[in-house]
């Protein structure tokens, strides 16, 4: 955790990781999301016992303000850290500093009122519905083998049809054979969801476990590698590179834009914004809304039929 040969204190060490054990317990927050976190407060730590010459304890951070702050920007900025993951630095070292401030009574106003640097946020870009239909179907020409092609069909028409991550879908093992029409997903952080399946992807799935030469067993993963193992996402990502570059589309053609097509698609037609964030898994409505490609006025339109007015 250290970089400057500084230790961070025991108390701040403790700390951190009484923070990290909350947002495992109460927040569901993936270990992926932890270990990020870790590294972020870590750091700002470190920074926080250079910049001010020497090992403290808790009640230095209770009595941080917005000063030392923009002393860690600047110094992650003569890092050359991005204005994006700056962002995410200083989201992190706040939810410590709140968490440390509600442990010892404090009150963090001072450092929480520290604003973070300003960047453009990059909204996904969904596919055309007829790309995103026919795309399907070129990626099952891509395989020499039968078997193989049906499987890459069945995954990205669950990709597109419900809406979920690659790892969701290669997460499936054999007892998600025969397609049920309401999956039950694990998605981030543990949390479960039911998300429908269309008849297509029902098909699609029966053809590749008929075609697959591997005994699909309800324990083992659903979709295989070539020698039978799980299936690696890299491969389901080349195949969608292969795909795209035959149709011509834009590098933005990834099996995860199949999930962003699938929100936009049903929104546009009128699904709702709430139901959409159920079926993708979003914590946050305004993430569902990052996922949609729909316009401002489509946005409000649907936004009126959810919330009338008195």
């Amino acid at each position: 955790m250290s970089s400057g040969g500084l230790a961070i204190s025991a108390a701040q060490r403790a700390a951190l990781s009484r923070w990290l054990d909350h947002l495992r317990a109460l927040k569901g927050a993936a270990e992926n999301t932890l270990a990020a976190y870790g590294r972020d407060v870590g750091q700002f730590l470190d920074f926080l016992s250079q910049h001010h010459g020497g090992q403290e304890g808790l009640a230095a951070l209770t009595a941080l303000g917005q000063p030392d702050l923009r002393a860690f920007m600047a110094a992650m900025r003569d890092r050359e850290i991005s204005p994006r993951s700056m962002a995410r630095k200083l989201s992190a070292v706040k939810n410590f500093l709140a968490f440390v401030a509600d442990q010892e009574g404090t009150d963090a106003t001072a450092a929480l009122s520290a604003r973070g640097p300003k960047f453009q946020r990059k909204l996904p870009r969904p596919l055309a519905e007829e790309a995103a239909r026919d795309i399907i179907q070129v990626v099952g020409d891509q395989a020499r083998e039968d078997w193989i092609a049906a499987r890459d069909m069945a995954i990205v028409t669950l990709l597109y049809g419900s809406g979920l991550r690659i790892s969701e879908a290669l997460g499936l093992t054999g007892a998600a054979h025969p397609l049920p029409e309401m999956l039950r997903i694990t998605g981030k952080g543990g949390k479960e969801r039911l998300v429908p399946t269309l008849p297509a992807a029902q098909h699609a799935v029966a053809r590749y476990a008929t075609l697959c030469p591997m005994d699909l067993h309800k324990d083992a993963p659903l979709f295989r590698g070539a020698r039978g193992g799980p299936l690696n996402p890299r491969l389901v990502q080349k195949v969608m590179e292969q795909a795209r570059l035959q149709m011509g589309l834009p590098a933005t053609a990834t099996p995860h834009a199949l999930r962003h097509s699938f929100a936009t698609h049903l929104l546009a037609a009128g699904g709702d914004l709430r139901a959409i964030q159920e079926l993708l898994g979003h914590a946050s409505l305004s993430t569902t809304q990052a996922y949609t490609a729909v316009d401002a006025a489509r946005l409000m339109e649907v936004y009126e039929k959810a919330h009338p007015r008195a």
